[in-house]
């Protein structure tokens, strides 16, 4: 149903596989334990040139698909490091891609591509809305020749390491439009006058080491140059990036089932209790198994989002349903690696702990297993809308 030039695949993975190797769990380790960030890595990412992968050729980029930058963070976790640092690049820059001007595409596309400007932060969740994103609060008014924001934004990840962040605000009051989902806009926020000039960040401590915050927007003045695509749109612009975003992550998901199982594998192989391998032992041997099924056939369902949506047809099921297939998982082989690890699983220098909390997160953000199971409830078998 579906092709990949499984060479030019193959390439990129030993592409980042071999940079990844200068980044070793030793290196994962002291950064999870300090709650930093992996600068060097995301440097060094940045220079090869794998996160300018999906900019076309003519901005700077390398113009190539949704495939290959699946490829890109699925091997990144699957070496032991966590692609939620850089991952926002990826998709926040196909809200710009496929929506922007053409000079908003000149002006910035080239300086994401060589690294100069960073777009890592996306801006849509609300604390009162949550997943119900039409009745997000924050507004842009537009007086004269700029836009006026006010509101409040949540779980707003990489803030501290971004330039640019898309933000999506209503420009015209809910009770004012035909349908709910209309009268929102997308703007490209310049962060450094922001936080300069009426948004304030609050950081979120939370179980990962994800830098993720709050934002609040006290009469924050941008030039309407910031808006991207017509002003009403930004629902449906935003939905493109989304169906992306999905995907990723199950791709993420899958690299993460693969180090889970390939740990479990090895320590099962290594581990002898009782004068034996524990993996000879079958209530050993099939929960791994069972895991390495599911993380296959879920990789299955990430290959057809991603010709779906590399070839222009509609990705929004097949994206969903990756990523709940591959959430669910990675979430499974992560319990099966710790179980066989026993003891030693809840030790830091296994790096089994890390990654099980890693890929916890999955199972809620970005959209919820239970929202997804909802949205193919309504939309693919036509079932009564829940909520």
């Amino acid at each position: 149903m579906f092709q990949h030039d499984i060479d030019s695949l193959n390439a990129i993975r030993e592409g980042v596989r071999s940079l990844c190797a200068s980044f070793d769990s030793a290196y994962w380790r002291e950064v999870d334990e300090k709650r930093g960030f992996p600068d060097e890595f995301v440097k060094s990412l940045t220079e090869a040139g794998w996160l300018a992968a999906m900019i076309p050729e003519e901005y700077g980029g390398s113009g190539l698909g949704l495939s290959e930058a699946s490829v890109i963070l699925e091997e990144v976790n699957r070496c032991g490091g966590n692609s939620g640092t850089v991952h926002g690049q990826m998709y926040n820059m196909f809200t710009l891609l496929r929506h922007g001007s053409e000079e908003q595409k000149q002006r910035f596309l080239p300086k994401i591509a060589a690294g100069e400007l960073r777009l890592q932060s996306m801006g849509v969740t609300e604390p009162t809305t949550g997943t119900d994103t039409t009745k997000i609060k924050t507004t842009a008014v537009r007086k004269g020749d700029k836009y006026v924001i006010n509101g409040q934004k949540v779980w707003i990840s990489r803030i501290q390491h971004s330039d640019l962040m898309i933000l999506l605000a209503r420009t015209t009051p809910l009770a004012e439009v035909t349908r709910k989902s209309e009268g929102m806009s997308i703007f490209l926020v310049d962060l450094e006058h922001a936080m300069a000039n009426g948004m304030t960040v609050q950081p979120i401590a939370n179980m990962v080491n994800h830098e993720t915050n709050e934002l609040f927007f006290d009469n924050l003045e941008i030039p309407a140059e910031c808006l991207i695509g017509e002003e009403g749109k930004g629902f449906r612009y935003i939905l493109d990036g989304l169906n992306a975003e999905r995907t990723l992550i199950a791709a993420e998901c899958i690299g993460d089932g693969r180090w889970f199982i390939e740990k479990a594998s090895n320590y099962a192989r290594e581990r002898e209790v009782f004068g034996r391998p524990i993996g000879k032992n079958q209530g050993i041997q099939f929960p791994i198994a069972q895991a390495h099924i599911d993380i296959e056939a879920a990789d299955l369902m990430r290959w057809r989002a991603c010709h779906e949506y590399d070839n222009g047809l509609k990705a929004g099921a097949s994206a969903n349903m990756a990523k709940y297939l591959a959430a669910e998982a990675s979430w499974k082989a992560a319990n099966v690696c710790m179980q066989t690890h026993g003891g030693f699983g809840f030790a830091c220098e296994y790096d089994v702990e890390r990654k099980f909390r890693e890929t916890r997160l999955y199972q809620v953000a970005p959209i919820s297993t239970n929202l997804i199971l909802s949205y193919v409830a309504e939309h693919l078998l036509e079932l009564p809308r829940s909520f």
